[in-house]
């Protein structure tokens, strides 16, 4: 878990939506600090602007305490292309949104996702990546 895009609030956050960014999809989860699970949303099917419109419109509905994006790197820990707009992604969700961005390090939630057979590979990844950051925060 690195430090997150934003400011945290005064007091710990209690509720996440996490997001596993991709260039067609990104995967939405929800999750809690005291339940340290995470239930899969549906994926956001989306480019660009429009992406980000409703990923906003997640958080709207959500009302999260905090935002977690996954960000991906190769396997010895090099970023790549896709860091890199997964990094913009998490600031324009911070500047869109005013909330407190972290950034998870998320090799391999995809593939780890598609292991276990989920149907719906991205939600399943977001929620990997969520219910990693809950337990680093234990």
């Amino acid at each position: 878990m690195s430090a997150s895009v934003g400011t945290a609030a005064s007091s710990a956050p209690q509720t996440f939506l996490a997001f596993d960014f991709g260039v067609r999809r990104t995967g939405v989860a929800v999750g809690s600090r005291l339940l340290g699970q995470a239930s899969a949303q549906a994926t956001i099917r989306a480019e660009g602007m429009e992406r980000l419109r409703l990923a906003r419109e997640r958080v709207a509905e959500w009302q999260p305490d905090a935002l977690v994006v996954g960000i991906p790197f190769h396997p010895d820990g090099a970023p790549h292309e896709m860091t890199a707009r997964a990094r913009r992604f998490a600031r324009q969700l911070h500047a869109g949104t005013g909330l407190a961005v972290f950034e998870v390090d998320e090799r391999y939630s995809t593939t780890e996702a598609r292991a276990a057979g989920a149907a719906d590979p991205d939600a399943a990844a977001a929620c990997i990546i969520l219910e990693q950051f809950l337990r680093e925060l234990a």
